[in-house]
Parts: structure tokens; sequence; C-alpha cells
């Protein structure tokens, strides 16, 4: 079994983690990526309360075939050469955030993002 994270030597001093989140974005400016981001958050009963099966057939039967091509046009609007907007000013502002924080002696400060509903590479 291979895992999702990339294991760090071992640290003796002590570390600080900041971490950003955010609600997510597709991979791509695309009815292809943007489908899969957009049934997957609206999937989760904390965004809509409907009964599942309902919802279900509200989602895949109407919404997904007609607002992923749509969105996905917004998107291309958007997008930017290094991807997704949300993605690359969440990056620059986790990068600026390390780069700003007080340095303790003997402390490591690490700072990184992550997004609830992503599939990125």
């Amino acid at each position: 079994m291979t895992s999702l994270f990339q294991a760090e030597p071992p640290h003796t001093e002590p570390a600080i983690g900041v971490l950003l989140l955010n609600l997510g974005t597709p991979s791509a400016p695309t009815a292809a990526a943007v489908r899969p981001y957009l049934a997957e958050f609206l999937s989760d009963q904390r965004v809509v309360e409907l009964p599942r099966w309902l919802w279900q057939l509200i989602l895949r039967g109407i919404i997904l075939p007609l607002r992923g091509r749509k969105s996905a046009h917004a998107y291309e609007k958007i997008w930017r050469p290094e991807g997704s907007p949300l993605q690359y000013h969440t990056q620059q502002l986790t990068d600026k955030l390390a780069l700003a924080l007080p340095r303790q002696q003997h402390t490591r400060i690490l700072c990184a993002y992550a997004m609830t509903y992503a599939r990125h590479q």
C-alpha cells in the first residue's frame, strides 16, 4: 500500500504548523474536470440538505449535465497560465505567510494549504 504523504525525516526541534484552508477548485477549466468537482462539492450533505436519493437524481440528471459546461466556460474566462486562480493565489499567500511569520529560536514553522474539494497532482 502506497502512502499519499511523503515521509519527513525526524526532527528534534519543535514545530508550529499553519494550515490555510479553502473550498477548492476544479483541476482544469473544462467540463470534464468541472463535473467531478461539482459532483463532489454538491454531494456533500452539509452543502445541500435534501434527501440524498432525491438530490442525487436532480444533481446527476439536471445540474451536472447543464452546469458543468456553463461553469467550465466561466472558469475559462478567469483561468491563469499557472492554473486555477484560487490555487495560484492560495499558494502565493501560503508562501508569503511562511516568509512573514516571525521565526522563533529552535522552532520550525511549517505553512501549507489544503482544499476540501479538489483534485490536483
